[in-house]
This record gives structure tokens, C-alpha cells and sequence, in this order.
């Protein structure tokens, strides 16, 4: 904000210290203020004031106190006392030549209050002669205290919380797996095999699918015929050819007997080489490494069975615990576990809620707008599950949404009892508390809440809250919310602050009166009246601020102005 912007709200009267020098006045042109409005920050009114008391001004036997005073609606807060004392006044203050006159620099940071909106910075004045004590007119220095960025307690508001998800699948892959062993050089499928255990839990799934009402949906067949690795190869393939085509057989009678209709994919492989070294790596098999070392050495199968088979002492081992093993088809049901329906599991909340899991209850809550029915869906999820901390977090994400910070803090520091790391709990914790403007308790929830989604928008109302405005434009990256335009527009950049009120998916009253501060800073007065009257029609309480906002400055004796804050 220009000096010429706020000029007409400097005083320009003149003091008169008469113990001093009759000729030398003392007025606010003897302080330069920085920033020329006040600002308040991360909770502080920061400023620098520059002072120069000028020549013949100092009584060579006088000393002179002067303090900053901010004062605002009835109260004051006071700086440090600069004590300035004359050339034959022996003490410790700064000493100040009588013909020469001198400078100081005092550093304040007054911790902010609301009421800060209207006040000013005065210059307390008091001389000491001897025994004699002035105390003179205060000095107006500066207006203040501008406190934009104390909209952060309504911006964060659209801050969006972290909710804890649901593990809900509609269907789940599921397999059932059965293998049928074949006699040595033989296709045929035997009954002793299909009364296995392995066959018989095949089938029995295949009922299952069948029956009504069981959730299961096939998603078909595969069947894999193989030929273990001894004999010629021409008649290996042959052989697990005609195993795959009896296994199929064997299939497609059983869901003929149950009018199950799927697709069915064979394949088959002439010799089994990848299952023969598989099982002969976990054998206790006495020359296994060497059995290995030769299927290493080549590639040719017929060649790596020359080889195994002058492995005399142990073929006859492999003949009997390896080989036969390998000659098998293996069939592999695919099919699904079929969950509720999004219809169902609202339908069965409505009906009794108790019959839904925890997963169903909070994918259900995903599933509805309405805030409400929400809230019953979560308090159904807690009170049926009540080791799992997710209802409660998303309860407490409601309530935050709401503004309910109180509500919101219960809920969360319940769901940190049960699981205190997680992330998204955290996160939510960090925006309650900035809602309510503790920053330490924020800043120590967020930090355990990096993996959160939404962190940097998170990190970002922080910083805001901290006063760290460009580290709070990094935070929030491509962000469109009130936060985000907030931290641009108190870092400077109007354009990009303009740039994401306009692209806001949710405008609001906040939203409005951001963009009338905008058009105010960069010499919009038509623009700033329009989005203020539409910030003041959305939300009237907004008057009130309008009304002592020095952000509306140069609009304070406009008609329109004044007669949108009455």
C-alpha cells in the first residue's frame, strides 16, 4: 500500500517541546514508519520505526522518553521506551548532539487483538528537565492494524479433511484349483482320481456357483495338461494333448450336470520341465545339485533326459517320487465373490445396518450428499466396530466441515486413541485445531501426517496462520480454494490470487470478499464495490468487517460503500 493511499490519514500538526527549543518542532514527518499501515501476522503487529530527532532540538541538560503506543477502541498497548539524553547529562540513554541531532531505530511487535482493526500508532513524548516533567501531545504516526490475513479462520473452513477409506470390493477374484494324475503313458481319467479330495472341492465350488443367492459368479475355466519329461518327445506331446482333451471332457460333463455354461481354456506342454526341476529342488533327493547342474548345462529336452538317465544311482529315486507327479492336468476355477450391490447396501442400512460390515458401512457412507445420512452411517460403523478408528476420524471430518470444531476434536482424539499414527487422523486433528487458531497443536499434528492426502493444503493453512505467506503459495501448488488465493494475495501476487478465486469450484461469501480486496489493491473501485456487495448479500456479517477494513480505504466516503455496511 502507497504512502499516497493512506497519506490523508496521517496527522500533520506540529509539537512544540518547550524545554527543548523554542524554534524546533517535533511532528510525525521525524518518524518513518515501516510498513506504513500496520499489518498483522502469524498473530503480530510487526514495525519499524525510524526516528530523527532533529538539530537544536535536544536540551544539552534535558533527557527525553518517547514510546510507541498502539491504541485501539478504548484500549492501548505500549512498546519500548527510547531514552535520548542531553550533552551534559551524565546516565546511559543515547546521547543527542544539540547542533547535530541524530537518529534511532526501535524494532515492536505488539501481539494482535480484533480490535486492532481501528487503531493507531501514537508517539508518547515525555521530557525531563531537572525536576520537572512535561508529558506532551501524542504523535500520530500510522494507521493500522490491516489484518487480512485473520480471514484465514474463515478460509480454512473450506479446507478439505482426509477420510479414512474403505476396503469394499463389489467382486473378489477368488480360484479353485484341482489336479488329476494320469497313469505313466496313459490319457484315460480314473475314478480314483476324480473321488480325490482336491477334484471333490473342485466340484463342490462348481455347486456353489450354481446355487441361488451364494454371491459367487463364475468368470471361467482353465485347464493346463502336461507330460513328465521321460520318453520322446514327438510322443510326449501327443500324450499331453490327449490329456487335456479327457480333462476337458471331464469338465464340460460336470457343468452339463449342473447347466453351468462358462468358457474353458486349454493348453497343455509335452514335457514338464520347469515342474520336474521345481520338484526335484525340494526332494531330498541324494544327487539333486548334480540332477540341477545337468538341467543348467542344456536345453535340449531330449539330451537333458540322456543325461539324468546316466544318473543311475538316482533316476530310479526320480522315477518313483518325481516323475509320476508331473503326469497331471490341472483345472483352476475362476470365479468372483460377489458383494451388495450400491442399492443393496443402502437399502439394508435402511432395513438394519447390523448386517453390514464395517467395509460395506463405510464405502455406504460414499455413496450419499446428504451430511446427515452420512453421519448416521459412520455412528452405525463406530458403534459396531468399535476398535476401528475410521468411522470416527470421517465423523470428525464431518463435524469439521460443519465449523463444529469442538464436535470435530472429539471425535478425532477418540479415533487417535485407537490408532494414534494414522496419517488422515492427524491431518484432520491439524485443521481442527487452526480452526479454533491454536497453530503449535496444528503444527504438531501435521507433522505426523505427511502421507495424508491433502497435506499440502493442510501445510499451506498453517503457514498462513504462521505468517509464512510465499512457503504457503509452494504448499498449496495448483490448489483453487480461499486458502490458496489468501496466501497469494498476501504474498502480492494479485494476479494468480485473481486467477484462483475465479476458478474456485465452490464460490462463497469469503470467496466475494477476497476478490473485492484483490480489485481494492490493484485500483478496481468499481470491480471491489460489486464483488463486496455480492460478499455482504451472501453472508451480512460481513458489514461489520467491511465497515473498519482498512483494505476498503479509499472507499470509506463512498455513498455505495456506505450504504452496503449499514
Amino acid at each position: 500500500m502507497t504512502t499516497k493511499r493512506f497519506s490523508f490519514l496521517l496527522l500533520s500538526g506540529a509539537l512544540l517541546l518547550s524545554g527543548c527549543s523554542k524554534q524546533v518542532q517535533l511532528t510525525s514527518d521525524n518518524f518513518t514508519i515501516t510498513p506504513q499501515v500496520l499489518e498483522e501476522g502469524g498473530g503480530k503487529v510487526p514495525v519499524v520505526i525510524n526516528g530523527r530527532l532533529p538539530e537544536k532540538f535536544m536540551n544539552r541538560k534535558s533527557t527525553v522518553a518517547i514510546t510507541p503506543v498502539l491504541r485501539y477502541q478504548g484500549d492501548e498497548v505500549r512498546g519500548e521506551t527510547m531514552l535520548f539524553q542531553g550533552e551534559k547529562v551524565r546516565g546511559n540513554a543515547q546521547e543527542i548532539s544539540y547542533r547535530l541531532g541524530g537518529n534511532y531505530t526501535q524494532r515492536e511487535v505488539f501481539d494482535f487483538v480484533p480490535a486492532m482493526m481501528q487503531s493507531g500508532l501514537y508517539m508518547k513524548v515525555v521530557q525531563q528537565k531537572g525536576s520537572k516533567t512535561t508529558v506532551l501531545p501524542d504523535i500520530y504516526v500510522a494507521p493500522g492494524v490491516l489484518a487480512t490475513s485473520t480471514l484465514a479462520t474463515r478460509t480454512v473452513a473450506t479446507a478439505k479433511p482426509a477420510l479414512s477409506t474403505d476396503n469394499y470390493q463389489y467382486a473378489i477374484a477368488q480360484q479353485q484349483e484341482a489336479q488329476i494324475l494320469y497313469l505313466l503313458a496313459k490319457a484315460d481319467v480314473r475314478q480314483s482320481e476324480v473321488q480325490g479330495v482336491s477334484v471333490q472341492d473342485f466340484l463342490q465350488v462348481l455347486k456353489r456357483i450354481k446355487a441361488e443367492n451364494t454371491g459367487f459368479a463364475i468368470d471361467g475355466i482353465t485347464i493346463s495338461a502336461y507330460a513328465s519329461p521321460d520318453g520322446k518327445l514327438d510322443f510326449n506331446r501327443q500324450l499331453a494333448e490327449r490329456r487335456s482333451g479327457t480333462s476337458e471332457a471331464f469338465v464340460r460333463s460336470q457343468l452339463d450336470s449342473l447347466g453351468l455354461q462358462t468358457s474353458i481354456t486349454t493348453n497343455y506342454t509335452a514335457e514338464d520341465w520347469d515342474g520336474f526341476q521345481r520338484l526335484v529342488a525340494a526332494s531330498n533327493i541324494q544327487d539333486k545339485d548334480v540332477i540341477l547342474r545337468v538341467l543348467s548345462m542344456y536345453d535340449d529336452p531330449e539330451e537333458r533326459e540322456r543325461q539324468v538317465r546316466n544318473i543311475s544311482a538316482a533316476y530310479g529315486e526320480l522315477a518313483d517320487t518325481v516323475l509320476p507327479a508331473l503326469r497331471r492336468a490341472r483345472m483352476i476355477i475362476n470365479y468372483n465373490i460377489i458383494g451388495r450391490s450400491d442399492e443393496e447396501i443402502l437399502e439394508q442400512f435402511n432395513n438394519d445396518p447390523t448386517q453390514l460390515s464395517a467395509e460395506e458401512l463405510i464405502y455406504g457412507a460414499t455413496l450419499t450428499d446428504d451430511a446427515n445420512l452420512q453421519r448416521r452411517i459412520y455412528q452405525a460403523a463406530a458403534t459396531q466396530n468399535p476398535t476401528d478408528y475410521r468411522p470416527l476420524n470421517n465423523l470428525g471430518a464431518l463435524a469439521y466441515q460443519q465449523g463444529d470444531y469442538a464436535t470435530a476434536a472429539n471425535y478425532l482424539t477418540r479415533a487417535r486413541a485407537l490408532k494414534g499414527d494414522a496419517a488422515e487422523v492427524n491431518l484432520n486433528s491439524a485443521l481442527a485445531a487452526l480452526g479454533t487458531g491454536d497453530t503449535d497443536e496444528a503444527e504438531n499434528f501435521l507433522s505426523h501426517a505427511t502421507a495424508a492426502r491433502g497435506y499440502g493444503e493442510a501445510l499451506g493453512n498453517l503457514q498462513i496462520a504462521q505468517g509464512k505467506y510465499r512457503q504457503a503459495v509452494q504448499s498449496f501448488n495448483n490448489t483453487k480454494s480461499n486458502s490458496a488465493a489468501l496466501a497469494q494475495l498476501l504474498a502480492g501476487d494479485y494476479l494468480n490470487a485473481a486467477n484462483t478465486l475465479a476458478a474456485t469450484s465452490k464460490p462463497d461469501a469469503t470467496t466475494k470478499y477476497l476478490q473485492a480486496i484483490v480489485a481494492a489493491r490493484t485500483g478496481q473501485q468499481a470491480n471491489a464495490l460489486t464483488a463486496l456487495r455480492e460478499a455482504v448479500a451472501a453472508d451480512p456479517t460481513l458489514k461489520a468487517r467491511a465497515a473498519t477494513d482498512l483494505e476498503f480505504v479509499t472507499l470509506f466516503n463512498d455513498d455505495t460503500f456506505q450504504s452496503l455496511i449499514k
